[in-house]
């Protein structure tokens, strides 16, 4: 593993790139946990103070310090994203492990639920779920409900590496010396793909963040607790760009533009790793 990390940093720019855009909005959001008051606290300090020696994001028009607001916002829309992207890669290896491995009947009725899930829209199921749940739509629960339907494209990609992996040589041994089928995906197979699925954990977080972004700022999701999209939110329903609180958008949008970039040079350069001809490529062979 950190062998990987290490070639990675040396031969790939992009994931070098990567790994600094998102520490820095890691460390930016790890800052919430020493906010002097809670940011989710309105008109503690002077609303409308453009950005100083003070308040270095300024404040807004709800009496917040968006530093420590926009640090909060950050915190919990990366959990989100995290839970999001791990719930729905335990789903995918299931999934795209025992359908590989497994085949026949088997293979067919997960694919067929795989291809259900696929065909589903879920902008539209998300806006549902909202009005049918309402107050009872917290973050925790809005991931779950995400994380259930950012799996199936990872799966089918599971499985296509598993269905090579179900013939090799080590597999049949490994069923020759007894072991059983969960031993075998887990101890046998799963090493093989586990490229793939930090490369797809690093796209299911940016689809994942940027889907909560888009509703928050519909008004589709809980405003009240601080996240990307409902610091927008709030920016749009006091007009800010209007009355001229201008850090109160500029600043959210330039770090989550910070967050997606690192985000997105963080799959691409882990995608190319998986494969070996663009990393034999990258190394000079």
């Amino acid at each position: 593993m950190f062998a990987v990390l290490r070639d990675l940093v040396r031969y790939n720019i992009e994931f070098a790139i990567g790994v600094t855009l998102v520490g820095f909005i890691l460390i930016f959001a790890a800052a919430s946990y020493f906010a002097p008051t809670d940011p989710n606290l309105i008109y503690v300090v002077i609303p409308d103070q453009p950005p100083s020696a003070q308040y270095w994001f300024g404040t807004n028009s709800r009496g917040q310090d968006l530093f420590w607001q926009l640090s909060t916002a950050f915190r919990n829309s990366v959990i989100f994203g995290v839970t999001v992207a791990v719930l729905s890669r335990i789903i995918s290896l299931a999934v795209g492990l025992t359908s590989g491995y497994v085949g026949g009947w088997v293979d067919r009725g997960l694919m067929l639920v795989n291809d259900i899930f696929v065909a589903v829209p879920i902008f539209p199921v998300l806006v549902l779920f909202y009005f049918v749940l309402r107050s009872d739509l917290n973050s925790w629960t809005l991931a779950l409900i995400m994380a259930c339907f950012g799996w199936p494209f990872d799966a089918r990609l599971i499985r296509s590496v598993a269905l090579g992996l179900r013939h090799r040589e080590f597999t049949r041994h490994a069923v020759f010396a007894g072991m059983s089928t969960p031993k075998i995906l887990l101890q046998e197979h799963l090493p093989y793909v586990m490229p793939i699925v930090f490369s797809t954990f690093m796209a299911n977080m940016l689809w994942s963040i940027g889907l909560e972004v888009t509703l928050a700022v519909l008004g589709f999701t809980n405003i009240n607790q601080a996240t990307i999209g409902t610091v927008l939110y709030w920016a749009n329903s006091h007009s800010a760009m209007v009355v001229g609180v201008w850090w109160w958008i500029l600043i959210p949008v330039i770090f989550i533009v910070i967050l997606f970039v690192g985000l997105f040079l963080l799959a691409v350069s882990l995608n190319e790793y998986i494969d070996p001809r663009s990393r034999l490529r990258r190394m000079g062979a």
